[in-house]
């Protein structure tokens, strides 16, 4: 392959970075995550769980608005997250909208989760900058019925019907995301509720994405095997004829995984350390890579190799840097260096935006941040490249 002239992204560029931050947002995010960075503040999981455990919901309510909410969330409606989604925009950053609410286990919540996203469907639909959503799977059943079916039991008449309005759930949301031309990308949950989950997505997928990726199923790259099922996945779109959509992440879950497996005597699903983890990342992505006509992915990284990795293979096989297919995104609040770098030479790329009540959103957060800090470096990272832009704009002595 030969190599363009074309030179590497510099991720450490702030200018560009920050480039959508006023001075008084810039000033406000670096004291924020200054103080996230402290020893005894070690992740925004702990700077929530700390904050909840204090305050009561009066008081605490709009210290997490004025701090963390507005910083990694677009607000609490729709309506409010317009806003962020033309600030993104305006820095050539599309965005991914993610109903943020967790943990339900009624009807009611799961018929409030689906007339939620089919609303963000529409949202969508009426917002060119805004290509897709992300939702969970447990935002409409219980997890006792995934968990059943994953280890193989059967299910009585209850937990039947439970499945059965699941995959009448999901089939709305792809009908209408279908409708509308809008991606519904599907998260990856806990190991003991994945296969299901796959199997359903993975039915679905062969339906409608047959013209364009529609639906896209997310690859854990921090468990054992994900590369090699990412891999049959691609194989069954071959002999099925449709588009893989794959949405690569390392994960989320890694300490209640590795608790879990200890705890019931299986083998720990998570590899064995981060090296390993980030060469079957990075595999994935070349993978990926060198089959873009038939898988459309979103390299959902906040490591700065691995993104880099994707643009200099686009980059020796000739591939435009907007191919529609090659898709990069980050977690609003998060890796600006890698968003708008990438924005800056009109890569695909995109911000995950959660949204949703404030106190109803919390454990989202909580489980996204830590998928950041855990695997791929923590608030240092972040607050180096505020702290340089700080010293840029002479908001900062020294």
């Amino acid at each position: 392959m030969e190599e363009t002239d074309e030179p590497r992204l510099d991720f450490s560029n702030t200018e560009t970075a920050f480039s959508h931050k006023s001075d008084r947002e810039l000033r406000k995010t670096y004291w924020l995550f200054k103080f996230m960075n402290k020893p005894n503040v070690v992740s925004v999981g702990n700077f929530l769980g700390n904050l909840a455990a204090k305050f009561p919901f009066h008081l605490f309510d709009p210290i997490i608005r004025e701090t963390i909410f507005y910083q990694f969330c677009g607000g609490t409606s729709l309506l409010e997250c317009q806003k962020v989604v033309d600030k993104l925009y305006a820095k050539n950053a599309l965005t991914i909208l993610d109903f943020g609410v967790e943990a339900r286990e009624t009807e009611d919540d799961f018929n409030h989760t689906l007339e939620e996203n089919l609303r963000a469907i529409e949202f969508a639909a009426s917002n060119p900058n805004v290509p897709g959503i992300s939702t969970k799977l447990t935002g409409y059943v219980p997890f006792s019925v995934l968990e059943k079916l994953h280890a193989g039991d059967s299910l009585n008449a209850h937990d039947q019907i439970a499945w059965e309005r699941l995959e009448e759930r999901f089939v709305s949301l792809c009908n209408r995301a279908m409708e509308l031309g809008v991606s519904l990308f599907i998260d990856a949950e806990e190991s003991w509720i994945q296969n299901p989950i796959d199997q359903l997505v993975d039915k679905y997928m062969v339906l409608y994405n047959k013209e364009k990726p529609i639906i896209y199923n997310t690859y854990q790259m921090y468990r054992n095997g994900r590369l090699d099922y990412l891999k049959a996945s691609f194989e069954d779109a071959q002999s099925k004829n449709y588009i893989l959509g794959a949405k690569i992440v390392r994960g989320a879950y890694m300490d209640k995984e590795r608790i879990r497996a200890k705890e019931k005597g299986y083998e720990d699903p998570i590899l064995a350390n981060k090296l390993l983890t980030d060469q079957q990342y990075d595999d994935s992505i070349r993978f990926c890579v060198n089959h873009h006509e038939q898988i459309s992915i979103c390299n959902s990284s906040h490591n700065k190799a691995s993104t880099l990795l994707q643009t200099e293979l686009m980059a020796q096989k000739g591939i435009p840097n907007d191919h529609p297919f090659l898709n990069f995104c980050q977690l609003l609040g998060m890796s600006d260096n890698l968003t708008f770098n990438l924005a800056s030479k009109a890569y695909c790329v995109a911000k995950y935006v959660p949204y949703g009540p404030v106190r109803e959103i919390i454990p989202y957060l909580t489980r996204r941040a830590k998928e950041n800090t855990s695997l791929t470096g923590d608030m240092s990272r972040e607050l180096e490249l505020l702290h340089t832009e700080m010293l840029r704009r002479g908001l900062l002595n020294n």
